[in-house]
């Protein structure tokens, strides 16, 4: 009996204790539509569908799993960001630093990626169905 006290209490502490996580990434959401500035945020499965984020600096960010669909994301500095599963169908991607950037698995389809660095990114399994890739160090197609 003692022991299923303890672990529903183990359980309900790791669920309380979790909460402030989504709160923290709530106002790093509102820090960065107010800012444009969320240097090192937490935005992981942040949704951010449409954001005009021009000339943002979310160097070093989290956004693992983030959805950027119809985002706006021209002259803005993602270096050393974490994009691992982020949705970035329809993006616009224009001059845009992912220099050092985690892209593993990021969906590009559809997305206008011009002029946009990489250098050092990680790509592994990006999407880029329908992707328009121009003066920027990704390739489109494959060697099947």
């Amino acid at each position: 009996m003692k022991l299923k006290i303890l672990a529903s209490v183990t359980l309900l502490t790791t669920i309380f204790l979790g909460a402030p996580v989504k709160a923290e990434n709530t106002s790093h959401i509102k820090q960065l539509l107010e800012t444009r500035e969320c240097m090192g945020c937490n935005l992981a499965g942040a949704d951010l569908t449409g954001a005009h984020l021009i000339g943002a600096d979310l160097r070093n960010a989290n956004l693992k799993g983030a959805i950027l669909v119809q985002a706006n994301l021209e002259g803005a500095d993602l270096t050393g960001a974490n994009l691992k599963g982020a949705n970035l169908s329809e993006a616009f991607v224009s001059g845009t630093s992912l220099n050092d950037a985690n892209l593993t698995e990021v969906n590009f389809s559809e997305a206008k990626l011009y002029n946009a660095d990489v250098d050092g990114a990680t790509m592994e399994d990006i999407i880029l169905t329908g992707a328009t890739v121009f003066n920027t160090g990704i390739s489109v197609g494959g060697g099947d």
